[in-house]
């Protein structure tokens, strides 16, 4: 059979479908081990992910969950040290975190062991739980970053929590956070001598958030900025 050059598969449509069918059949033949390997590998790693969800990171999920309830519930109740540190008979959210860390419950314990350290006067170690707390949920992220902005204006640190108050208002917008959050970076803007920033922020209150209860002294806040930024 002739060799087909270019200018056959051209004018021979055909001829390109012959040609590749024949490269993929050749390349099947001489890697058929390798392929089988490779094919092999990933159903056996498929397998070993889904023994995992089904058997072991599904059960430790709803353990847990169940293990976190008490201690949600004392938090409720305003029991901080009681939802913090547990007792003889429910654990409490450290004891969450060491148990079932690697769940998304023992997650959830960093975030409410950040804010029992918070309310217990203990900002160094709200800031250290609420750092490794990893937040997906918009409102939650936002309520962990403000309470960071918080630990650090306890620690007298106004900088460090006008920029925690920046980052919780750059979460997804709500109508009662966000102005709250930004209401509390433009104090510590004022309190870092940040007129200007703090003139942004209020302004933001303003115009996107006019119906919120941080709105009715707005006009008054940015007059003052605008004041001290003229001066």
């Amino acid at each position: 059979m002739a060799k087909k050059n270019e200018f056959d598969l051209i004018e021979n449509p055909e001829a390109v479908v012959e040609a590749s069918l024949g490269k993929v059949e050749s390349f099947i033949n001489t890697n058929k081990q390798r392929i089988t390997q490779i094919l092999g590998g990933a159903i056996a790693l498929f397998a070993l992910v889904w023994a995992y969800n089904f058997f072991i990171a599904g059960p430790a999920e709803e353990a847990a969950q169940v293990a976190i309830y008490p201690a949600q519930k004392a938090f409720a109740a305003d029991s901080l040290d009681l939802a913090l540190n547990g007792n003889a008979n429910q654990l409490g959210f450290l004891d969450i975190i060491d148990e079932h860390g690697s769940t998304k419950a023992g997650n959830l314990a960093e975030y409410y062991a950040g804010l029992c350290y918070l309310g217990l006067g203990q900002p160094a170690e709200a800031i250290s739980h609420l750092d490794d707390f990893d937040g997906s949920d918009g409102v939650l992220s936002a309520v962990s970053l403000g309470a960071i902005g918080d630990a650090f204006a306890d620690l007298n640190q106004p900088e460090e929590a006008e920029e925690y108050y920046a980052k919780a208002t750059k979460e997804e917008a709500n109508s009662f956070l966000t102005p709250f959050f930004l209401n509390k970076a433009g104090i510590t803007a004022e309190m870092n001598g940040d007129f200007k920033a703090a003139l942004k922020y209020y302004t933001r209150i303003k115009e996107d958030f006019p119906t919120s209860n941080e709105a009715a002294d707005v006009d008054a806040l940015i007059a003052h900025c605008e004041a001290k930024i003229a001066q």
